[in-house]
């Protein structure tokens, strides 16, 4: 008798063995820039300030510092704790060769800052500044952030008759390493902007044109109009960046802002006080979520981005033909997006969950040799699974369709 327990045991393990080895896995090693605006303060800028940004999930800090030597010590804290910054103070504005000639070879530093959302007249000035710092140090990037898209008075503000001129006129002008823009969609009782989609349309088109990259944002701190984030708030802002081809993440805030009566900055991940909101957890959660599967998107090429529902996004077009492979896809009647892409050789299709509030009901039907990719990387055949899946709001579902 125990012997043949002996023997159950043995064979059990052995099962299992093969089991484990049977499940193909992704390698995701790659990883996205994730970027923390008004990340830690030049007065806590410490190595454990560093590493609880770290332990957060990002890699790269932004923070505006008031002279060198605040940024020198922030830079050496950064660096122990495995994190790089975007630097900015005066001196890189005024004397911008002196400076970079002094931080370049700092391992910590990731690139340069000039400054957020400027409009066109501004383009010359930036131009020349950044033609200054890449003179010196062109290993590293120059930094700068662009504002969405808007109605017919912020076009005129910045100075252009649509967005798109915006944007070519500003990569034209200044010609950065990449293209930035932020643009916070979630209003008050869950409501997203009519625009936010056709802005990603429109930015991303502009960025592949220009044979660039683009970074997008999600917001982690209420205020003004804009609530305190949800997890699927935050998910629906990064999948949908991702799925349109952003190679690099960006929240803002980090540490909460000091606000006037309008914007009445309230929990960021680190709140006024200097301590942990219940943000920062949720912040940490989704970058780790994310980390999971960016080696999927982390130089991916997008094919093309479609959207299903009874009403698709203003700007956006709608989900027409299925790819190859796939036979039926329905989201009976709830939004979603639908991304086609490739990379490394492989082909993959996305589907994120457009609702902020309501789970998706997914249907899916494809051959046998499309896998679900699982947000771990591990690869199983998309059949294994029951035809229609529940998805949770602003949620992703990934599928590997070719090799």
């Amino acid at each position: 008798m125990k012997r043949f327990f002996v023997i159950k045991i043995v064979c059990l393990l052995s099962f299992l063995s093969v089991w484990g080895q049977a499940q193909e896995k992704l390698s995701l090693s790659a990883q996205i820039p994730v970027v923390a605006w008004y990340g830690v303060p030049a007065g806590e800028a410490t190595v454990e300030r560093f590493k609880e940004l770290k332990d957060a999930g990002f890699t790269v800090n932004f923070s505006g510092y008031s002279n060198q030597e605040e940024v020198e010590k922030a830079l050496d804290a950064a660096l122990k704790a495995g994190v790089q910054l975007i630097i900015s103070c005066p001196e890189l504005r005024d004397e911008p060769e002196k400076t970079v000639r002094r931080f370049m070879k700092h391992p910590a530093v990731a690139g340069y800052f000039l400054r957020d959302e400027p409009v066109v007249a501004d383009f010359p000035a930036l131009g020349e500044w950044a033609r200054k710092i890449q003179s010196v140090d062109n290993k590293k990037y120059c930094y700068l952030n662009l504002f969405p898209t808007g109605g017919a008075e912020h076009l005129k503000a910045l100075g252009v008759q649509n967005y798109r001129e915006y944007v070519s006129r500003f990569d034209k002008e200044v010609s950065l390493p990449f293209l930035s823009f932020d643009h916070y969609p979630v209003l008050g009782d869950n409501v997203l902007k009519a625009e936010w989609y056709e802005n990603l349309e429109e930015f991303s088109d502009e960025a592949r044109k220009a044979g660039k990259d683009f970074w997008a944002f999600a917001l982690a701190t209420k205020h003004g109009p804009y609530p305190i984030p949800t997890r699927a708030a935050l998910r629906l802002q990064l999948y949908s960046d991702l799925v349109y081809g952003a190679q690099g993440l960006q929240y803002f805030t980090y540490w909460t802002p000091a606000g006037d009566s309008f914007f009445d900055y309230q929990h960021g991940p680190i709140g006024l006080d200097g301590k942990r909101t219940e943000i920062y957890d949720l912040v940490k959660e989704m970058n780790a979520e994310i980390k999971s599967i960016a080696g999927v998107f982390l130089g991916a090429k997008i094919l093309s981005v479609r959207h299903t529902g009874t009403t698709i996004p203003r700007g956006t077009k709608r989900l027409t033909l299925l790819p190859e492979k796939v036979r039926v896809l329905d989201t009976h009647g709830n939004g979603a997006i639908v991304s086609l892409f490739e990379n490394a050789g492989k082909k993959y299709l996305a589907i994120v969950n457009r609702s902020l509030v309501d789970a998706m009901e997914l249907t899916f039907y494809a051959d046998s040799s499309v896998k679900r990719v699982l947000k771990d990387g591990t690869l199983v055949p998309a059949d294994a699974y029951t035809a229609t899946l529940t998805v949770s709001p602003g949620d992703i579902v990934l599928y590997l369709l070719e090799k």
